[in-house]
């Protein structure tokens, strides 16, 4: 896997990016040699997994270019791929993050052109904090017939190929490493709009993506960390007035959640007590939420009002 994903950055043609490839802690390797293989990738190696997150600020701290791309080994990229985000991003200094159109792996290669789960066209966020895409619904993800073409404002770019501006990433802290995986992109890209910085999309930048490496879509896993982390990053980041407001509803929804869970037969089970244990610990560390509640709503310039402007009720009503 990962031997395509550099396969197709070296293969993109245009500028050649520098590759920086973190070693999460794998208890066995299969990095060895690859510096010798692969002549200008650096691997670097860390102790212990540190998650996506922690995993993303290593390689961060060893880069020192004016842009970063955050992207996951089970991702190919496309011919040209990255010329249009450095362009986009060259063009607007307010820009914090971009997003490629990000495609099925499977579909290509069962001959269809599919968003994919991860991403899609672009990230959005509900007025409840709840995270969804263009090009993706309950029902599945949309086949791509150029819909989402057009370059557009979204909330959050996908870590499957986040382009970012390296000096906006370094100065909010990086990735929260505490959410371990999943959601520390979103989280990353609210705090950026809390600072004024603008996230797109970049349709005409094609990344394929595999999807389900870490954890399987609908594992009890990733049940635990969506639903630990998206109750951290809403108090992390949303305005007490709108907390206010949301917090019993998000409270209803997440009970709801477990029955739907329960009621849906044995397999059901361990994701609903996975969702239990994820509003256990979210109590549990909620000190810690608070105080770097604090340190983030000092440090905002844009008000809720116009960050949720035109943004949806709730997707889920």
């Amino acid at each position: 896997m990962l031997d395509r994903c550099l396969d197709s950055l070296y293969a993109a043609g245009g500028t050649v990016p520098r590759v920086i490839v973190v070693d999460n802690g794998a208890q066995e390797s299969d990095t060895d040699g690859l510096e010798t293989a692969r002549p200008g990738v650096e691997v670097l190696r860390l102790p212990a997994n540190a998650g996506y997150a922690g995993g993303c600020n290593a390689g961060l701290q060893r880069c020192a270019t004016r842009y970063v791309v955050f992207m996951n080994d089970d991702a190919e990229v496309g011919t040209g791929w990255l010329e249009p985000l450095v362009a986009e991003a060259d063009r607007d200094p307010a820009i914090g993050a971009l997003q490629p159109k990000i495609l099925s792996s499977k579909a290509k290669r069962e001959g269809r052109r599919e968003f994919d789960y991860a991403g899609g066209a672009g990230g959005m966020l509900d007025r409840l904090g709840y995270p969804y895409c263009l090009g993706r619904s309950f029902s599945g993800t949309e086949e791509d017939r150029g819909q989402y073409d057009e370059p557009a404002e979204i909330f959050w770019a996908s870590g499957v190929a986040m382009f970012a501006r390296r000096e906006a990433v370094e100065r909010l802290g990086g990735f929260e490493e505490g959410f371990f995986m999943h959601m520390e992109e979103i989280d990353l890209c609210w705090r950026m709009r809390l600072q004024g910085l603008r996230i797109r999309s970049v349709p005409s930048s094609v990344v394929w993506h595999e999807g389900g490496a870490s954890l399987r879509q609908g594992s009890a896993g990733k049940v635990y960390y969506n639903h630990r982390n998206a109750i951290s990053m809403l108090f992390r980041n949303r305005g007490t007035a709108a907390l206010c407001l949301i917090v019993p509803v998000r409270a209803m929804l997440e009970l709801a959640a477990i029955l739907y869970y329960l009621a849906s037969g044995r397999e059901g089970i361990p994701r609903a007590w996975q969702a239990v244990r994820a509003a256990s610990d979210s109590v549990r560390g909620f000190g810690e939420t608070l105080r770097m509640r604090s340190v983030i709503q000092r440090g905002r310039m844009v008000s809720d009002r116009e960050l949720f402007r035109g943004a949806a009720l709730s997707v889920f009503l």
